[in-house]
């Protein structure tokens, strides 16, 4: 077994604009007044590692250019697409008029548990992560298609949103890579 790390020139890593030419999977991240601006930045350094289409910034939520996103996201804003909308409902808006199915990443009385969860890779779909204390919005809860709740075992059932996100997506991008 060679178990040798790789070096960096090895990794093949794409430069931005090769990036940027890359066919996306069909996922937008919608960040619904998120505090951290670390995660903020954990959000892009993952949506660049799965090549997620877009992240839309609501609310409070902090906006690149900005040093504290940076310091997590490692130049990630300059590769992942982007868009801010001062209310998060109006970004829900926007995906379900452009085909997107719209899922809340919340824990609730009727949600679908993220192994349960079907998705059709051909259909784009959007995910909601919520503020970091509030979670997310009940009345973007309303607008929603549904909630996906990851499976919690332990005594705390609260992950931080940025770990919730990349587990929600590594999920949906095995499932989008195995069907597609």
């Amino acid at each position: 077994m060679n178990n040798r790390k790789l070096s960096m020139d090895e990794l093949n890593r794409l430069t931005v604009e090769q990036y940027k030419n890359l066919k996306k999977i069909p996922i937008v991240v919608v960040l619904d007044n998120i505090r951290s601006m670390h995660n903020v930045g954990s959000f892009y350094r993952t949506a660049d590692a799965f090549a997620i289409t877009a992240i839309y910034l609501c609310g409070i939520t902090a906006t690149p250019p900005n040093k504290e996103i940076h310091k997590t996201a490692l130049g990630s804003t300059e590769t992942v697409d982007w868009k801010y909308f001062e209310k998060t409902i109006d970004a829900v808006n926007d995906l379900k008029a452009n085909g997107f199915e719209v899922f809340a990443v919340e824990q609730v009385a009727n949600p679908v548990l993220l192994h349960e969860h079907q998705w059709d890779a051909q259909t784009p779909i959007a995910l909601v992560f919520g503020n970091e204390v509030f979670g997310v919005d009940d009345e973007v809860i309303k607008f929603c298609k549904g909630c996906i709740e990851i499976p919690q075992m332990g005594t705390k059932h609260s992950l931080n949103v940025s770990v919730s996100g990349g587990i929600v997506l590594w999920n949906l991008v095995r499932k989008y890579l195995t069907n597609s």
